[in-house]
C-alpha cells in the first residue's frame, strides 16, 4: 500500500479483533516513530508498549472508562524525554515531534492491515502510575493498535477550497 492509499484508508479504529499483533508487524510500527522527523533532531518521543491485558484494562479506565482501549491487543503510551525547548516560532517542539512521530505509526499500521486510535481522553497521573513513568518525562497521548473488526467509512472533510490559501490569507479561499 502506498501512503496515499494509506492516508485515505487510516481511520479511528474502537473496535478490536483478539488476535495479537505479530511482533515483527509491532516493531515495524515502532521503527515508523523512530524514523520521524524532529525539530532539530532531538528525538525527544519514548513510548511505553503494553500487551499484558491487565495493564491494558487499567489504561482503558485511566482513559476514562473507555473500554475499547483495553480491548485493544496493543496500547503505546505515547511521551517525550523533553527540555521542554521552544522553536522560534514559539512553540514547544515535544508535543508536535510526539505528534508526528504516532502520525508515522498510524499510517505504518494502516500499511500493514492494522488499526489505531489516537486517545487524548485519559489521566496523566494515572496513566504515569500505571506505567511507572517518571514526573520528568510528559505524556503525550496513547495510541491502540490492532486488528480492526470494522471497515472504514467515507470520510467527510472539508473541500481544498475551504481550507487552502494561496500566497495570503486573504486570497481566495477558506470561507470565513
Amino acid at each position: 500500500m502506498d501512503v496515499f492509499e494509506a492516508i485515505k484508508m487510516r481511520h479511528s479504529v474502537r473496535s478490536y479483533q483478539k488476535t495479537p499483533v505479530e511482533p515483527e508487524k509491532l516493531d515495524a510500527v515502532l521503527n515508523a516513530a523512530r524514523l520521524a522527523p524532529s525539530a532539530n533532531n532531538r528525538q525527544e518521543w519514548r513510548f511505553v508498549v503494553v500487551t499484558d491485558k491487565d495493564t491494558r484494562r487499567e489504561l482503558a479506565k485511566a482513559a476514562k472508562n473507555q473500554t475499547f482501549v483495553g480491548e485493544a491487543p496493543v496500547v503505546i503510551a505515547c511521551a517525550a524525554k523533553t527540555d521542554h525547548h521552544v522553536m522560534s516560532c514559539g512553540q514547544l517542539c515535544y508535543p508536535i515531534d510526539v505528534t508526528i512521530a504516532i502520525d508515522h505509526m498510524t499510517l505504518a499500521a494502516t500499511a500493514l492491515g492494522l488499526g489505531t486510535c489516537w486517545i487524548g481522553a485519559f489521566f496523566t497521573d494515572e496513566v504515569r502510575a500505571i506505567l511507572n513513568i517518571p514526573d520528568d518525562i510528559e505524556v503525550v497521548e496513547l495510541l491502540t493498535l490492532g486488528y480492526p473488526t470494522t471497515e472504514p467509512q467515507e470520510k467527510r472533510r472539508l473541500p481544498l477550497a475551504e481550507i487552502v490559501y494561496r500566497e495570503s490569507w486573504s486570497s481566495s479561499g477558506g470561507e470565513e
